[in-house]
């Protein structure tokens, strides 16, 4: 299997992070490729040129990191990261999308203050800084827990480390004791440690 990425991106994080944790790290090679510059082989697997994307076992390009987390938790071995069916598999799917949320708002927030400053907007920013901190009270209410590890953790870790990363100056910890609590525990886990986005 084949796995295009970049080191910073949240996305890609996420399916490299279920690639270790599921055993499967020998057989996903990770591609890091150049998303400003020329990469065939990723506009060939997904014709929108964004990471992550991946090539199945059997050759078929899949897109999109919960659809590719999802292929590789069934792919792999260990507990099910996202479960078969039920009230449980929609609780930890409510729950990764809402990282994944805050994840698209903390980029929308990033390519604004790529802009020249002149061209910046305040209120779009405030708009994205609003709903990523809106999202991170949603998450620390949820009170997740490394020890109980699925998509939904694996998610949020990866949000939180990739805004600190981005955002350096946004100061998420206040007031959300369990998000630093569950940061500072996955980051200790080595499939954590080995994708950091600023290794």
């Amino acid at each position: 299997m084949k796995l295009y990425i970049t080191i910073p991106s949240p996305y890609a994080r996420k399916c490299r992070i279920v690639a270790r944790e599921k055993g499967l790290a020998a057989r996903v090679e990770e591609v890091v490729v150049d998303l400003y510059g020329t990469a065939p082989e990723l506009a060939a697997c997904n014709p929108l040129d964004q990471v992550p994307a991946l090539i199945a076992a059997d050759g078929l390009p899949i897109t999109d990191s919960p659809l590719i987390c999802e292929y590789l938790d069934e792919q792999g071995t260990g507990p099910r990261l996202l479960p078969a069916s039920g009230p449980e598999r929609l609780a930890v799917r409510r729950l990764e999308t809402l990282a994944d949320g805050a994840m698209e708002m903390g980029v929308k927030w990033v390519l604004e203050k790529r802009r020249p400053e002149h061209e910046r907007s305040p209120a779009w920013i405030e708009r994205w800084r609003d709903r990523l901190g809106r999202s991170f009270d949603a998450l620390e209410a949820a009170d997740l827990s490394a020890d109980r590890l699925d998509l939904g953790v694996i998610a949020t870790g990866c949000v939180l480390t990739w805004t600190d990363f981005r955002h350096p100056e946004y100061d998420w910890r206040t007031g959300r004791p369990r998000l630093t609590a569950l940061q500072a525990a996955l980051e200790a886990r080595p499939g954590f440690a080995a994708t950091r986005p600023d290794a």
